[in-house]
């Protein structure tokens, strides 16, 4: 069997990475963002600061216990984090940026759709309905 020359076993081992988990936390992660309410829940922390379930509740509309599943979520993946201010437990984000990230993945959409868009564009047709006689 041939052997391999230095560089040519650098470059497989290069190609295979370790498996370190990173991959499995990011999808997790996704995971529980794959809501509707959640972004906007995410992105209300961003703009608010630390808000309590009850105000969350009357902004989305929503029930505090519908909320309070929600924020569950988002602080088992570490994206929220609940701070106790006496009585009341009070939700912020746990790190500022995941709102950034949401951000660029929304950007990333909005190209998308924009692309679509123009691919569509020529195929938009004003279809004017015109009555069918009928004869008998």
């Amino acid at each position: 069997m041939p052997s391999q020359s230095p560089v040519s076993s650098q470059v497989n081992s290069a190609m295979v990475r370790p498996t370190d988990g990173i991959y499995g936390l990011q999808a997790s992660l996704l995971k529980t963002l794959a809501s509707p309410r959640r972004l906007e829940i995410v992105h209300y922390l961003g703009e608010s600061g630390s808000v309590e379930v009850r105000k969350l509740a009357e902004h989305f509309g929503s029930t505090q216990p519908a909320i309070s599943q929600h924020l569950a979520a988002l602080r088992g993946v570490g994206i929220v984090e609940a701070v106790r201010e006496g009585r009341e437990v009070r939700y912020q984000l746990a790190d500022p940026e995941i709102v950034a990230a949401c951000g660029l993945m929304r950007q990333v959409l909005i190209r998308r759709i924009a692309r679509l868009g123009d691919i569509a564009a020529p195929y938009s047709v004003q279809a004017v309905a015109q009555p069918i006689e009928i004869s008998r």
